[in-house]
């Protein structure tokens, strides 16, 4: 069965893509295709707990390239294929995603109008557990209209572990 390539939609992509990523225990998150110029880009974002490294990366794309290459869901035309992770302005949509952020600072948008800013202490498949200016305070994902991970400059790049306070003393090099 041929199908035509100006026709692949994102369903039928992402139900072709998924088994592909899944077999390296990641997350299919996004699948879309793009013009650019007389190609296509094809850009997949995979994901999953613990995050995801450059190898495992490179490891997905030969494995999506190989499937794809044995299939004629891209149609004939010429396309370039693009895999990363998801960036930290990815909402925050399923509870995995809540889950792989905990620690992290998060602005959340209810749907009842309200908007909160805490860090993310747990998460469950209903709800969120935020810390909301030192109160605990659950949040139940079909309440939030928008949530997105807030950047930090003045944490250091992967302390995702508790801070412990300072004890005031000054180390000199």
């Amino acid at each position: 069965m041929s199908r035509k390539n100006d026709h692949t939609d994102t369903a039928s992509l992402e139900n072709f893509l998924r088994p592909v990523v899944e077999q390296f225990g990641c997350d299919l998150e996004a699948a879309d295709i793009a013009p650019a110029g007389r190609r296509r880009l094809l850009r997949v974002l995979v994901d999953r707990d613990g995050g995801i490294s450059l190898d495992d990366v490179a490891d997905v794309t030969r494995a999506i390239s190989k499937a794809l290459d044995a299939d004629d869901i891209m149609g004939e035309g010429a396309y370039t294929l693009e895999v990363s992770s998801p960036g930290v302005d990815r909402p925050l949509t399923l509870p995995r995603h809540w889950r792989r952020n905990k620690n992290r600072l998060v602005a959340v948008t209810l749907t009842a109008g309200g908007k909160l800013t805490g860090r993310i202490k747990s998460a469950s498949d209903e709800a969120a557990e935020l810390d909301v200016d030192g109160k605990r305070q659950t949040v139940a994902y079909a309440d939030v209209a928008k949530a997105k991970v807030q950047i930090e400059f003045n944490r250091a790049a992967g302390n995702d572990e508790e801070e412990t306070p300072a004890d005031g003393t000054v180390e000199e090099n």
